[in-house]
Parts: structure tokens; C-alpha cells; sequence
């Protein structure tokens, strides 16, 4: 992990305490996206309907709906706006997020790649509402954003003299910026689909804590400062000390301290740059494999697989309505996720070597079954077994002879039974971590296996195994002392 996305999960995990419970807004970047998105595309309905879409008649309905109708209008207006400007914002720490956690290859390769390009869609959108308005603001942007294509070698200058002159701006010209306006948003959302396309259960909406949160702080603003209009556009004058929106209007006042040249190299570098970070090498890591003999296609590996790794085929074996699970390579994440769902990975099966449905040849059940038994035999019972995660709590700080460490590649993988045949073996408690809520490097680890241990999820872990001897916990690399309590908690009921 490098230095600087190291000191990004610190500034998570400060956070945490703050945001408990997965309601961190670091952690929720791309559902805070979806969320803003949707508060632009249902206060835009609004706004259409009461817009004038003429020239003479555009500036006036805008002005007339914050003046005159100021709840909900105004507000709506507002809302709007200042939606979009944290839309734009979100969107670009996610960006930077996914950057500096280096989740842009192997398995994320696609999910990249279909989302830089939304980020044209996003400010095409953005600027071109502020020329719908069509007051000095929309008219320096409309002018500035000409000027900056008509830089482009094909245009020859011909946008800002055929389309904004004095003579030149009318309704037929404001129905274009209409479709535009409305048309990208929809491109944007038909983006957003391909963007999702292997992400599986991806997450949409944020919490109810964080969504009811954001509404709150956006409806706030448009209630206390709300926006308003400035002097309706006039193309005969040249507007001057134009009050900006800095965030998705930077682009203007950067063409005019360089050139519109350097801004189109810069914005071409900066796509292409971005473009071009998924095709680093990496090592590749070992994907799932399937046994034929142990697997019966009973879908869970399918249906908990987080990336749409996994699908079902007809069984070699040919017998009729027989599935087998297929991995596909490019999209698996290496996490084993799918090898914790598996019926078939249970430690009490007898066979002397422990074949599952689907495993990790880097970590396999198996072989996790003889580590346990190693470690509590003889002098290791009485031993509290912690069950980790590589990418969690560093569980090597665990200076402690009395607890064995079982650290996985993601606690996805760790099979329900697992505990149960622990403390069967003489283990006086278990301890299962998962990283951060809603900061599972693998997205739904945490989740998965939190919900089998509370026995709502297949596999479950059986209501006999005694739950005062075992806790879930969710802790982060620097929330090692979270595992240590824990540990102590259960020495306290052992001992009574």
C-alpha cells in the first residue's frame, strides 16, 4: 500500500468515528453520486415545466419562478443548482478515491474505463444549464464555451460568430440547447448502466442516515441562500465582473489565463492519462476454481460473487438440469468470496483431504482446516482463534500465545462451520474481523459474512453454536486494540 493511500484510509477511519455504522462519506462516494443525480433529474422535471424555452421569454420565467414563487420554486431552483455543484464534486473525490486505492485494474478494468468518460457527460451538462438561464452569467459561458471549440481545428472559429451574434440567438437555437441539456443527462444515466454492468448489488443509494443527511445540508442551502438571476443576457454588450461558479465553470477563466489550445491539451492529457492507468501491468493473482466432482450449481457463489465473476453452465457430467459454476478470469477479484458460500466447504466433511465446489488455490478450505487443527491441538486449547482479514486489522500485532491468528484474503472467505468446528476442537472463543463497514476492500466481504453468522444468509452458522463465544467485529489496519477487547471480552466468559 503506498504512502498516499495509506494516509486516505487514515483520513477514513477518522472519519468513522464521526460516520458509524457505514454512513462514512468517503466510503459512499459513488451512492452519494447516485443520490444527487437523482435530486437533479426529479427537480429538473419541475423546472422544464415551467420553463420558457424563447429567447425573450427564458430569463424571464427562471427570474419569475425564484422572485414571485419562492417555495417551491425558488427552492427547487436552488436545489437544483447546488445539487449539481456537489454532483460535480462527488464525482470527482470518487474518482480520486478509486485512484489513490489503486482500484482501477484487473478486475475493476471495465468499471474504469466506462466511467471516465461520464465525466464529459456530467460537465457538458453542467455548463450548458447555466446557458439555458440566458442571464450575464449563461451569456459569458455560452461565449467562452464557443470561443473554446471554435479553438479546435475543424471549427475555424465559426461557432461564436454563427450562433451568438446579436442577429444569430434564437428559439430554434435555444431548442438545441434544450435537447442538449436534457438529452446528456440521459446519455449520463444510459453510461452510468454500463458503468454498474459488473458490479453486482452495487450501491445505488446511500443509508438512510446519509441520504436523509444530504437532503437535509442541500435544501438548507437553497433555503438560506438561495440563487438568483443575475441581468438578463445582451449580446450587444460584453459582461464584465461576472459573479462565477467556480466549480463546474473553471474551465472558462483557466481558457482565458492560458489558451483555449492549452486547456483542450490539458483536458485531452488528463483523459487519455486516465484512460491509460488500467493498462499497467500487475501480477495476476490466482481465480477460483471449480471442482466438477463437488459442485452441484446450487447458485451461491453466484449470487455473493461481488463483480459478476461467476456463472452456471450444464454440468460435464451431462446429467440433465445438472448446473456447474464457471468463473470468468478477467473478472474475478481473488477474494474467495465464492469459496465461503460453498455448501460443500464445511470442516466436518470426513474425507482426509478437504475437496470444495469452489476454492482459492492460493488459500484453500482445506488447508485452512489443517492450520486449525494444528493450532489447537495439545497445547493450544483454550486458545481464542481470531479469524481476519488481509486487507483489515493487521493481526501479526497480535502478540499473544493464547490466541492463533487466521488471516484470509478477504473474511468473505471464511466458511460459517468454521467457527463452529473451532470451538468443537477446544477453542475458547472465536473472533471473526471484518474491515470497516462499507470499506470491504472487495466490497461485500464484511456484509456477507456478517449476515451468515446471524444466520440469515446461506450458508449459516448453526443457532446451536453458542454466541456468547463468538464476536463480530469490523476493524480497519490501525484498529488492531478493536481485536485485543474482543479477545478479552470472551476470556472474561470463558472465565465466569
Amino acid at each position: 500500500m503506498s504512502a498516499l493511500s495509506q494516509a486516505w484510509s487514515r483520513a477514513e477511519r477518522r472519519l468513522d468515528r464521526w460516520f458509524p455504522a457505514g454512513t462514512n462519506p468517503l466510503v459512499n462516494l459513488g451512492a452519494i453520486a447516485c443520490l444527487l443525480f437523482a435530486i437533479l433529474l426529479l427537480s429538473g422535471i419541475y423546472l422544464f415545466v415551467v420553463f420558457d424555452t424563447s429567447v425573450s421569454g427564458a430569463w424571464n420565467s427562471i427570474d419569475t419562478l425564484s422572485r414571485q414563487q419562492p417555495v417551491p420554486g425558488g427552492w427547487l431552483r436552488s436545489l437544483h443548482r447546488y445539487a449539481a455543484d456537489a454532483f460535480a464534486l462527488v464525482t470527482l473525490l470518487h474518482l480520486v478515491r478509486e485512484w489513490v486505492l489503486g482500484r482501477y485494474t484487473r478486475f475493476r478494468r471495465v468499471t474504469w474505463l466506462t466511467g471516465v468518460p461520464l465525466l464529459l457527460f456530467m460537465y457538458v451538462s453542467g455548463i450548458g444549464g447555466f446557458w439555458l438561464n440566458w442571464d450575464r452569467l449563461g451569456q459569458y459561458s455560452a461565449i467562452a464555451s464557443a470561443e473554446l471549440f471554435d479553438a479546435l481545428p475543424l471549427l475555424t472559429g465559426s461557432m461564436a460568430r454563427n450562433f451568438l451574434g446579436v442577429d444569430s440567438v434564437s428559439d430554434r437555437f435555444f431548442s438545441l440547447l434544450i435537447f442538449v441539456h436534457l438529452g446528456v443527462p440521459l446519455l449520463l444515466l444510459f453510461g452510468l448502466w454500463f458503468h454498474l454492468q459488473r458490479i453486482t448489488r452495487p450501491a445505488v443509494w446511500p443509508t438512510r442516515a446519509l441520504s436523509v443527511g444530504m437532503l437535509a445540508m442541500l435544501g438548507l442551502l437553497a433555503a438560506l441562500w438561495p440563487v438568483m438571476s443575475q441581468a438578463p443576457a445582451d449580446l450587444a454588450t460584453v459582461p464584465s465582473a461576472v459573479p462565477l461558479d467556480w466549480i463546474l465553470l473553471h474551465l472558462h477563466p483557466l481558457a482565458e489565463l492560458l489558451s483555449p489550445a492549452i486547456v483542450w491539451a490539458l483536458i485531452g492529457g488528463v483523459l487519455l492519462l486516465l484512460l491509460a492507468l488500467p493498462l499497467r501491468r500487475e501480477q495476476a493473482l490466482p481465480v477460483a476454481v471449480v471442482d466438477a466432482d463437488n459442485c452441484n450449481g446450487c447458485r451461491r457463489c453466484v449470487a455473493d460473487c461481488p463483480y459478476a465473476a461467476i456463472t452456471l453452465e450444464a454440468h460435464p457430467n451431462g446429467k440433465p438440469g445438472r448446473q456447474i459454476a464457471v468463473v470468468a478470469a478477467e473478472r474475478c477479484a481473488s477474494c474467495g468470496i465464492c469459496a465461503g458460500s460453498c455448501p460443500s466447504a464445511t470442516p466436518f466433511r470426513s474425507a482426509r483431504e478437504l475437496v470444495t465446489g469452489i476454492d482459492m488455490p492460493q488459500q484453500p478450505i482445506g488447508a485452512l482446516r489443517e492450520q486449525l487443527e494444528l493450532a489447537l491441538a495439545g497445547a493450544g486449547q483454550g486458545r481464542v482463534v481470531v479469524f481476519g482479514c488481509d486487507h483489515g486489522a493487521d493481526l501479526r500485532q497480535i502478540d499473544d500465545q493464547r490466541v492463533a491468528q487466521f488471516s484470509l484474503l478477504c473474511i468473505g472467505l471464511l466458511p460459517p462451520s468454521f467457527v463452529e468446528y473451532a470451538l468443537r476442537n477446544g477453542a475458547s472463543g472465536v473472533v471473526v474481523v471484518g474491515c470497516a463497514q462499507g470499506g470491504c476492500a472487495f466490497r461485500l466481504g464484511e456484509r456477507w459474512t456478517a449476515e451468515r453468522l446471524a444466520g440469515t444468509r446461506e450458508p449459516q452458522l448453526r443457532a446451536s453454536v453458542p454466541r456468547e463465544r463468538l464476536r463480530m467485529i469490523f476493524a480497519g489496519p490501525g484498529q488492531e486494540w478493536r481485536v485485543a477487547v474482543a479477545v478479552e471480552e470472551l476470556r472474561g466468559v470463558r472465565a465466569t
